[in-house]
Protein backbone atom coordinates (compact mmCIF):
# COMPACT_ATOMS: atom_id res chain seq x y z
CA UNK A 1 0.00 0.00 0.00
CA UNK A 2 2.80 2.40 0.89
CA UNK A 3 4.42 1.93 -2.52
CA UNK A 4 1.19 2.81 -4.31
CA UNK A 5 1.04 6.24 -2.66
CA UNK A 6 4.74 6.97 -3.27
CA UNK A 7 4.56 6.25 -7.00
CA UNK A 8 2.06 9.01 -7.89
CA UNK A 9 3.91 11.46 -5.64
CA UNK A 10 7.25 10.76 -7.42
CA UNK A 11 5.57 11.27 -10.80
CA UNK A 12 4.11 14.60 -9.63
CA UNK A 13 7.52 15.75 -8.40
CA UNK A 14 9.07 14.90 -11.78
CA UNK A 15 6.54 17.21 -13.44
CA UNK A 16 7.84 20.15 -11.39
CA UNK A 17 11.49 19.70 -12.44
CA UNK A 18 11.02 21.31 -15.90
CA UNK A 19 9.05 24.14 -14.26
CA UNK A 20 11.87 24.74 -11.76
CA UNK A 21 14.47 24.71 -14.56
CA UNK A 22 12.39 27.15 -16.59
CA UNK A 23 11.99 29.55 -13.65
CA UNK A 24 15.73 29.42 -12.95
CA UNK A 25 16.62 30.10 -16.60
CA UNK A 26 14.08 32.94 -16.79
CA UNK A 27 15.68 34.46 -13.67
CA UNK A 28 19.14 34.39 -15.26
CA UNK A 29 17.74 35.91 -18.46
CA UNK A 30 16.01 38.73 -16.61
CA UNK A 31 19.17 39.44 -14.61
CA UNK A 32 21.20 39.57 -17.84
CA UNK A 33 18.75 41.96 -19.48
CA UNK A 34 19.16 44.47 -16.66
CA UNK A 35 22.93 44.72 -17.14
CA UNK A 36 24.62 47.24 -19.45
CA UNK A 37 26.62 45.29 -22.08
CA UNK A 38 29.12 48.16 -22.33
CA UNK A 39 30.17 47.67 -18.72
CA UNK A 40 32.60 44.80 -18.67
CA UNK A 41 35.03 44.47 -15.78
CA UNK A 42 38.59 45.02 -16.87
CA UNK A 43 41.62 43.58 -15.17
CA UNK A 44 43.52 46.64 -16.40
CA UNK A 45 41.51 49.27 -14.50
CA UNK A 46 43.71 50.79 -11.77
CA UNK A 47 46.80 49.37 -13.45
CA UNK A 48 49.40 51.17 -15.57
CA UNK A 49 49.04 51.43 -19.31
CA UNK A 50 51.18 48.56 -20.67
CA UNK A 51 54.62 49.21 -22.09
CA UNK A 52 54.75 49.14 -25.88
CA UNK A 53 56.81 50.22 -28.84
CA UNK A 54 54.72 50.31 -32.00
CA UNK A 55 54.83 52.10 -35.35
CA UNK A 56 52.76 55.14 -36.13
CA UNK A 57 49.99 54.95 -38.69
CA UNK A 58 51.90 57.42 -40.84
CA UNK A 59 55.39 56.28 -41.86
CA UNK A 60 56.92 59.68 -41.04
CA UNK A 61 55.70 59.35 -37.44
CA UNK A 62 58.22 56.67 -36.57
CA UNK A 63 57.50 54.56 -33.50
CA UNK A 64 55.59 55.39 -30.36
CA UNK A 65 56.02 54.03 -26.87
CA UNK A 66 54.21 54.38 -23.57
CA UNK A 67 56.76 57.03 -22.53
CA UNK A 68 55.86 59.15 -25.59
CA UNK A 69 52.18 59.46 -24.71
CA UNK A 70 51.99 59.39 -20.90
CA UNK A 71 52.00 62.72 -19.09
CA UNK A 72 48.60 64.09 -20.04
CA UNK A 73 45.10 62.75 -19.55
CA UNK A 74 44.61 60.23 -22.35
CA UNK A 75 41.60 59.01 -24.25
CA UNK A 76 42.92 55.80 -25.84
CA UNK A 77 40.60 54.56 -28.57
CA UNK A 78 40.92 51.15 -30.26
CA UNK A 79 39.46 51.48 -33.75
CA UNK A 80 39.57 50.39 -37.39
CA UNK A 81 38.24 51.79 -40.64
CA UNK A 82 36.35 48.51 -41.20
CA UNK A 83 34.46 48.91 -37.89
CA UNK A 84 30.91 50.28 -38.28
CA UNK A 85 30.55 51.46 -34.64
CA UNK A 86 33.91 53.26 -35.12
CA UNK A 87 32.35 55.16 -38.03
CA UNK A 88 29.43 56.12 -35.79
CA UNK A 89 31.59 57.40 -32.92
CA UNK A 90 34.18 59.14 -35.12
CA UNK A 91 32.37 62.50 -35.50
CA UNK A 92 31.93 62.67 -31.72
CA UNK A 93 35.61 61.90 -31.06
CA UNK A 94 36.53 64.60 -33.58
CA UNK A 95 34.24 67.09 -31.83
CA UNK A 96 35.61 66.26 -28.38
CA UNK A 97 39.25 66.43 -29.48
CA UNK A 98 38.63 69.94 -30.82
CA UNK A 99 36.49 71.00 -27.83
CA UNK A 100 38.86 69.90 -25.04
CA UNK A 101 42.54 70.51 -25.86
CA UNK A 102 43.53 69.40 -22.34
CA UNK A 103 42.89 65.79 -23.40
CA UNK A 104 45.29 63.80 -25.54
CA UNK A 105 43.53 61.45 -27.95
CA UNK A 106 45.43 58.29 -28.88
CA UNK A 107 44.14 56.13 -31.72
CA UNK A 108 45.21 52.48 -31.69
CA UNK A 109 44.57 51.08 -35.16
CA UNK A 110 44.18 47.41 -35.96
CA UNK A 111 47.13 46.33 -38.08
CA UNK A 112 45.21 44.84 -41.00
CA UNK A 113 44.03 48.05 -42.64
CA UNK A 114 46.72 50.75 -42.39
CA UNK A 115 46.13 52.25 -45.85
CA UNK A 116 42.36 52.23 -45.32
CA UNK A 117 42.74 53.80 -41.86
CA UNK A 118 44.92 56.61 -43.25
CA UNK A 119 42.37 57.25 -46.01
CA UNK A 120 39.53 57.22 -43.46
CA UNK A 121 41.25 59.88 -41.31
CA UNK A 122 42.19 61.99 -44.33
CA UNK A 123 38.60 62.03 -45.59
CA UNK A 124 36.78 62.43 -42.25
CA UNK A 125 39.25 64.24 -40.04
CA UNK A 126 41.74 63.02 -37.49
CA UNK A 127 40.79 63.35 -33.81
CA UNK A 128 43.98 61.65 -32.64
CA UNK A 129 47.11 63.35 -31.37
CA UNK A 130 48.90 60.01 -31.73
CA UNK A 131 48.06 57.34 -34.30
CA UNK A 132 49.55 53.98 -33.33
CA UNK A 133 49.30 50.71 -35.25
CA UNK A 134 49.05 47.61 -33.08
CA UNK A 135 51.00 45.24 -35.29
CA UNK A 136 50.29 41.68 -34.22
CA UNK A 137 47.79 42.78 -31.57
CA UNK A 138 50.17 42.68 -28.60
CA UNK A 139 48.91 45.95 -27.08
CA UNK A 140 45.29 44.90 -27.55
CA UNK A 141 46.03 41.62 -25.79
CA UNK A 142 47.81 43.41 -22.94
CA UNK A 143 44.82 45.75 -22.56
CA UNK A 144 42.32 42.87 -22.67
CA UNK A 145 40.52 44.33 -25.68
CA UNK A 146 37.60 42.25 -26.91
CA UNK A 147 36.84 44.21 -30.10
CA UNK A 148 36.51 47.63 -31.62
CA UNK A 149 35.73 50.22 -30.59
CA UNK A 150 36.99 50.23 -27.04
CA UNK A 151 38.11 53.33 -25.20
CA UNK A 152 40.29 53.72 -22.13
CA UNK A 153 40.58 56.76 -19.89
CA UNK A 154 44.16 57.05 -18.63
CA UNK A 155 45.35 59.62 -16.09
CA UNK A 156 48.51 61.73 -16.45
CA UNK A 157 50.50 59.14 -14.49
CA UNK A 158 49.61 56.43 -16.99
CA UNK A 159 47.06 54.63 -14.80
CA UNK A 160 44.00 53.20 -16.55
CA UNK A 161 40.92 54.55 -14.80
CA UNK A 162 38.09 53.32 -17.00
CA UNK A 163 37.34 51.05 -19.95
CA UNK A 164 34.36 51.55 -22.25
CA UNK A 165 33.26 48.93 -24.78
CA UNK A 166 31.35 50.18 -27.81
CA UNK A 167 30.89 53.53 -29.47
CA UNK A 168 31.08 56.69 -27.38
CA UNK A 169 28.34 59.29 -27.82
CA UNK A 170 27.34 62.48 -26.02
CA UNK A 171 25.28 60.60 -23.42
CA UNK A 172 28.13 58.23 -22.56
CA UNK A 173 30.54 61.14 -22.43
CA UNK A 174 28.32 63.22 -20.16
CA UNK A 175 27.29 60.40 -17.80
CA UNK A 176 30.58 58.53 -17.56
CA UNK A 177 33.61 60.36 -18.90
CA UNK A 178 32.84 63.87 -17.60
CA UNK A 179 32.45 62.78 -13.94
CA UNK A 180 35.66 60.75 -14.12
CA UNK A 181 37.51 63.62 -15.76
CA UNK A 182 36.25 66.00 -13.09
CA UNK A 183 37.67 63.68 -10.41
CA UNK A 184 41.16 63.55 -11.90
CA UNK A 185 41.54 67.19 -12.93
Amino acid sequence: MANETKQPMNKRLKLFIPVAVFITMAGFLLFGLTRDPNIVPSAMVDKPLPEFSLPGLYPESGEFSRADIVGDILIVNIWGSWCLPCHIEHPFLLEMSEKDPSLTFVGISYDDSMAEDRLFLEERGNPFDYNVVDLGGSLRIDLGVTGAPETFLVDANGMILYRHIGAIDSITWKNTFEPLLAQIR
